[in-house]
């Protein structure tokens, strides 16, 4: 058997254990090994396995991804979480479909400090949608509003999205991260949009909420001002080059576990249920990066990548046509597959083919998280909403994709405006790092 063919049935195999449930380190893992032994010999194989395991764990620039989980872990247990949805509901709440709104600010801030969708979506739904039920909310747009404002997790920094993305393109986490900005604030707002544009076309939807007064509001602003003041200061401190972000997450964490502990609202049971949450997203994130280092050597050996981008090229499509093609691939694999488990086996083979069309490596990396964001509520899997529906109480899958749908067509509006305008991504920083 030829390197390719040899690579393309890994890929099959690959594809295989992922359908049986494998977990997708591990389909990583099973796969790169035993291809890269078949083509280079075992005892490569072995060497390989045991010098990338340890570059990888020993990679200075993954400390920020236990750091920000414990941060959000933390945010969550204390209560902040809540802080952040109530504040948000004494300023929008009075408005057509205000809950839903608020739920949306709600998640966006709460993926600054978390920087993961799936955590955003289940602590957002926890506290706002029994909240929308009781103000009869259609379940529809209830469900819809989180399970779409929860993808922003993986867009607004600090993004675990943007961290294996850097780690496996070899690009600025820093640039990433400022990259995420503008765009995860553009669909904060389209997603407001929807849910106005949902609310005015049936009242019944999305009722306004009780309006609370000025002083009220204040207060509640002032309760979250602990958080809103960590993400200000860990995010805004990349931004102005204070510090990097691996110091940004150590800082952040230590700032959020000081209030934390400094408003007694942190109990040593509570703070064990955030330390172990975060080693366990943290060991899963590790094994999924050292899976990924085991095949990249995999594929690099079998001269996949190099023969895609040929075949892009022969295919006369252009700059911009090639990248739609990359870009529907990743909308049908977002119906089966994860967002990580797409990310960490598609941008080694993709990424060298939109180098050589020109295109900027810390855009494409928005596109393609904003595409990956889109799959996590695209049926038939869309993890979020299946997070979203754990949550909610009776509501049928069908009703949470229906409800997911207008937001969908925002997100696709986003995406073409950022394709169109690169400077939406690029604008900070450019004007941060030159």
């Amino acid at each position: 058997m030829t390197d390719t063919t040899v690579g393309l049935i890994g890929i099959l195999c690959l594809f295989g254990l992922l359908i049986l449930r494998t977990p997708v380190a591990f389909a990583m893992l099973v796969v790169g090994f035993f291809g890269y032994g078949l083509l280079e010999g075992m005892r490569s194989a072995s060497a390989l396995l045991l010098t990338e395991s340890y570059s990888a764990v020993a990679n200075y620039s993954l400390i920020v991804v236990p750091m920000f989980i414990l941060l959000g872990n933390i945010s969550s247990v204390a209560g902040y979480s809540r802080g952040l949805y109530d504040a948000a509901f004494a300023w929008v709440g009075r408005f057509r479909g205000g809950l839903a709104s608020a739920s949306v600010i709600g998640c966006a801030a709460f993926s600054a400090v978390s920087g993961s969708s799936v955590a955003t979506a289940v602590t957002l739904g926890k506290v706002a949608l029994p909240e929308m039920k009781r103000l009869g909310y259609a379940d529809s747009l209830a469900t819809g509003s989180i399970a779409a404002g929860g993808t922003l997790g993986f867009l607004i920094p600090p993004s675990t999205g943007f961290v294996l993305y850097a780690i496996l393109t070899e690009e600025s986490i820093g640039r990433l991260f400022m990259a995420g900005i503008l765009p995860g604030l553009m669909l904060m707002v389209l997603f407001m949009a929807v849910v106005w544009l949902v609310s005015t076309m049936d009242p019944t939807a999305g009722p306004r909420g009780e309006k609370v007064p000025f002083r009220e509001r204040f207060t509640l602003l002032m309760k979250a001002a602990p958080l809103l003041f960590v993400i200000v200061a860990s995010i805004g401190g990349i931004y102005l080059g204070v510090f990097s972000p691996v110091e940004a997450s150590g800082i952040g964490a230590g700032l959020v576990l000081l209030l934390a502990l400094v408003q007694r609202k942190l109990s040593w049971m509570t703070f064990k249920e955030a330390v172990f949450g975060t080693l366990q997203t943290s060991a899963m994130l590790y094994m999924i990066v050292i899976g990924a280092n085991i095949l990249n050597p995999f594929f690099s050996v079998t001269h996949i990548p190099a023969m895609l981008g040929e075949g892009l090229g022969a295919m006369n499509l252009g700059a911009y046509g090639t990248l739609i093609v990359i870009l529907l691939a990743y909308v049908v694999l977002g119906m089966f597959m994860d967002g990580l488990s797409m990310l960490v086996i598609t941008i080694p083979i993709v990424f060298p083919v939109i180098l050589s069309f020109g295109f900027d490596p810390i855009w494409f990396g928005v596109v393609a998280v904003i595409v990956i964001e889109m799959g996590m509520i695209t049926p038939p899997v869309g993890i979020n909403v299946f997070v979203v529906r754990g949550v909610a109480d009776n509501v049928s899958l069908g009703t949470v994709f229906k409800g997911v749908t207008p937001f969908l067509l925002a997100m696709l509006l986003g995406l073409i405006l950022i394709i169109l305008f690169p400077q939406i991504a690029l604008i900070i920083p450019t004007t941060m790092f030159g």
